[in-house]
């Protein structure tokens, strides 16, 4: 059994990480809203960003590659004030510090403004971000919004200097929601506002996420975690309650009830293991919560595991407080788990297919404990009106009990 679930372990790990990397996508066109708008500037270059639901126009002026018309754009979702920022880094690698920024506000009454900024370490310590000039030439610079789609647009015509390169531009974008007067304040520090940065080659679009290794990473982790904390976990706690009884699977039970649990733990210590990287990757943010949940799930799940060696023998006086113990702690751990991977997928923020495989997951489960439950109270009261009148039914259900009985580990 331990080899099969190590084996399965393996090939998981193999498959999975195959299929995440083939799917990376580094070009997604936009969305109709903003293709419209660009059209209508000329723009002819578009692209979905990878995060805040931004998007990305651009179009290189053919007599000047310096020249680049850019143009970006997000849904507000109905919130009142807004700011939609975009800018180029000359550093190495594209961040927010050091970043030549082009930023506009629309304020509470609905006005729209567009200034240049720059952002400097001072900026991310919390310092106010005031309107400066930048080394970067900007014309026509205009914010707009468009009623009809809620959708906010900032629109720029650049000439970049001779230490930019269009080929491998680094280019950062953010979105945040208060501002006084021309000074944006601090945008949200969620995952997604932190990964706004890119470099990007503006001749055919192609683009290198920063964060990619690391996005790709997170994604392990989360299904790794969906499976195996959140599917062969409560497989194995299913089996070990109710198949004995409506099933009559006698000793095999305890065998299926083990492998679902080590094949679990295997895949869940191994999205486990992924956080743990991601966390210590991770400088400039943190997720307590979700951090001190997964502790909790390692911890316990183990301390479950050790049952398969130390449990108590059955003519031991104190097994029944232990399987009490076993059990509750089983419970407690399902219910801690099914919080934390819907918490994990609202820091990831992926699409909204995450979350309802997820509930299907749940879904089925649910659904599978409802129908044995009732099976099993159905067979409890026939079997014990039988017992009452002294006349069991022909077949095996008077010798259900007794199975139940002799098959507990």
């Amino acid at each position: 059994m331990a080899s099969t679930a190590v084996t399965t372990f393996i090939v998981f790990i193999a498959v999975l990480f195959l299929l995440v990397n083939s799917s990376a996508a580094h070009y997604i066109p936009c969305s109709e809203s903003l293709i419209t708008i660009a059209q209508e500037k000329n723009i002819s270059h578009c692209k979905k960003l990878t995060t805040l639901g931004a998007e990305f126009g651009w179009e290189v002026s053919k007599h000047n590659e310096s020249q680049v018309d850019i143009l970006i754009g997000t849904k507000l979702n109905n919130a009142e004030m807004v700011w939609l920022a975009w800018g180029v880094n000359p550093e190495d690698k594209p961040q927010m510090v050091g970043t030549r920024a082009i930023i506009g506000i629309r304020q509470l009454n609905g006005s729209l403004g567009a200034n240049t900024y720059n952002i400097t370490g001072d900026t991310k310590l919390g310092c106010k971000l005031q309107p400066s000039e930048i080394d970067v030439h900007v014309t026509s610079m205009k914010l707009d919004y468009v009623t009809s789609l809620d959708y906010l647009t900032l629109y720029a015509t650049i000439v970049l200097p001779s230490m930019y390169n269009i080929s491998r531009l680094n280019h950062v974008w953010q979105v945040g929601y208060d501002a006084q007067g021309a000074e944006p304040s601090m945008h949200p520090t969620a995952l997604q506002n932190v990964d706004s940065t890119e470099t990007i080659d503006l001749k055919n679009g192609l683009a290198h996420h920063v964060g990619e290794f690391e996005g790709r990473l997170r994604k392990i982790h989360g299904v790794l975690n969906i499976i195996g904390w959140g599917t062969f976990l409560p497989a194995g706690v299913i089996i070990a309650r109710y198949f004995p009884y409506p099933l009559a699977l006698g000793s095999y039970r305890y065998h299926l009830h083990v492998g679902c649990q080590i094949i679990g733990y295997n895949l869940g210590v191994a999205g486990w293991s992924v956080g743990l990287w991601l966390g210590q990757a991770s400088k400039h943010y943190s997720f307590k919560i979700h951090r001190l949940f997964a502790i909790f799930i390692f911890t316990f799940t183990t301390l479950q595991m050790l049952a398969l060696h130390l449990k108590p023998r059955k003519r031991d006086e104190y097994r029944k407080y232990w399987n009490m113990y076993h059990h509750f702690l089983g419970y407690a751990l399902l219910a801690v788990i099914s919080v934390n991977i819907f918490h994990g997928i609202d820091i990831l923020k992926p699409d909204h297919s995450w979350k309802w495989a997820y509930v299907g997951i749940l879904g089925v489960f649910a659904v599978i404990v409802i129908a044995l439950e009732i099976f099993t109270w159905a067979k409890f009261l026939t079997e014990n009106k039988e017992h009452k009148t002294g006349k069991p039914e022909s077949g095996s259900g008077g010798t259900a009990a007794a199975q139940t009985q002799t098959t507990t580990p």
